[in-house]
């Protein structure tokens, strides 16, 4: 049986997992919507989802508004809102868990992280702030700093 979100507690935890194979948020993005059309081809349910071994025992915490931080390239550089938990076998029989994702995928101040294996519970003061479209993080910075950023082609 699936849990679903319960929107009366709180965010209490997050989730933050390597995307393995991505070179920016651009080709997650890319990934995602190939594996939703997809499923949404065969009649299957087409919500972006990360499918694990293991199922997170805080799942109550994660559904409260919780998010899964996605790692690429060993910076943690965006986000997407934890929308539920689904069990599903696999092919080989082997029970999983899906969690399903939120179809925005938001973008986060960059923050390193070194390399680990499968996911870690994130807790929210750990968490990096989300960015807005125009950068509006970039404002915080001096302008010495921007400037050889945008040298190098970071905007």
């Amino acid at each position: 049986m699936p849990i679903e979100p319960n929107e009366q507690q709180p965010s209490k935890l997050h989730l933050i997992k390597l995307s393995v194979g991505s070179e920016s948020v651009e080709s997650l993005i890319e990934w995602q919507a190939a594996r939703c059309a997809e499923r949404a081809a065969v009649g299957g349910d087409s919500r972006p989802r990360h499918v694990t071994r293991m199922t997170p025992k805080r799942g109550d915490e994660l559904l409260a508004g919780g998010s899964i931080y996605w790692v690429i390239k060993r910076f943690i550089v965006a986000r997407q809102t934890i929308v539920g938990l689904d069990p599903v076998t696999g092919h080989d029989g082997v029970a999983r868990c899906a969690i399903i994702l939120g179809t925005d995928i938001i973008r986060t101040e960059q923050r390193p992280k070194r390399p680990f294996q499968g996911w870690r519970y994130l807790k929210p003061e750990d968490a990096p702030g989300d960015l807005t479209e125009d950068g509006e993080i970039l404002s915080e910075m001096p302008g010495s700093m921007r400037e050889a950023l945008s040298s190098f082609g970071v905007r």
